[in-house]
């Protein structure tokens, strides 16, 4: 059996301020994205999809860009 290859397209964006690593792979005919893993973190965050790699990066951007701004606001 041969060992499949999996390609994913990553991304460094910065959302409000904070600098966010982002992942995007090919998931059957769709696109997920997701925070990127860094080492001693977590990425325990629910992926976005979408029918390209920047559709799928630009909902998770977007998600992280209305959910920060609520959190700031409310400080």
């Amino acid at each position: 059996m041969r060992p499949s290859t999996v390609t994913v397209q990553r991304f460094a964006e910065t959302i409000n301020g904070r600098e966010y690593r982002i992942e995007v792979l090919a998931v059957g005919k769709e696109w997920r994205a997701q925070i990127a893993r860094v080492p001693g973190g977590s990425r325990a965050m629910m992926p976005f999809y979408g029918h390209t790699p920047d559709e799928a990066r630009q909902q998770l951007s977007r998600w992280l860009t209305l959910n920060h701004a609520r959190s700031t606001s409310q400080v």
